[in-house]
């Protein structure tokens, strides 16, 4: 009987971690669209999400803590809870990510919107694939689709450094756009990390179902 409790303890977990996930999704989701249309409201409303993402993730530390303490769990479901701890983190900094994209655009209200060479849209559409890919993998326990968003995380490495680079250009021949080149690389870099924390969440899921630690191992044979 007790070991029933605990896994349906193990799936409350899962489940609060999932909940708080689509949390981290719709703030970064939201705080694109508000900077992309220069609606306010919904950086604001992405403020508030932020706070339930940040209270999620007390909650979910706790539940995780709680578990490792009283039950003392072995092999995958140990791999697991440690997993969840560590996801969680991410999924808090991809709403700080998210925050800050929304506070850099209030800092443009009343200069003029303009047309940047550079996709943010396509940049943004990308890393929400990737977070949702990852989110996706734990829900499914699946480590090859946790690969695939390890595989997309170069090409976000590429964008913002084209981002960087040609909003310097930018800002060097036209100085009255300073302003809205410097927000443009600030939040592109937001994304790129927002693709970080995806790539985390993925190794994670793989650590968690395989119980092998990728981290820096994919890069480097994609090097070779």
């Amino acid at each position: 009987m007790p070991r029933i409790n605990f896994q349906q303890q193990l799936v409350a977990l899962k489940d609060k971690l999932l909940a708080m996930a689509a949390l981290s999704q719709q703030a970064l989701s939201l705080a694109l669209e508000g900077y992309l249309t220069g609606d306010l409201a919904l950086c604001e409303h992405v403020k508030e999400i932020e706070a339930a993402i940040n209270a999620a993730e007390r909650d979910v530390d706790e539940m995780a803590y709680d578990l490792l303490a009283k039950e003392q769990p072995m092999a995958i479901d140990l791999r697991f809870i440690l997993s969840v701890i560590k996801i969680n983190g991410d999924l808090e900094r991809i709403g700080d990510q998210a925050t800050n994209i929304a506070q850099r655009t209030q800092t443009l209200v009343g200069a003029p919107q303009i047309e940047l060479p550079i996709d943010i849209p396509d940049m943004g559409e990308k890393v929400g694939v990737m977070i949702r890919m990852a989110i996706q993998s734990l829900f499914e326990a699946d480590a090859r689709l946790a690969e695939h968003v390890l595989e997309m995380d170069d090409e976000i490495d590429e964008m913002n450094r084209i981002v960087q680079a040609e909003m310097v250009e930018v800002m060097q021949e036209q100085p009255e756009i300073s302003a809205q080149a410097l927000n443009a690389i600030i939040i592109s870099r937001n994304l790129e990390r927002s693709a970080d924390h995806a790539t985390n969440i993925a190794e994670d899921v793989i650590f968690w179902v395989r119980g092998s630690d990728v981290r820096h191992k994919f890069s480097l044979s994609q090097a070779e």
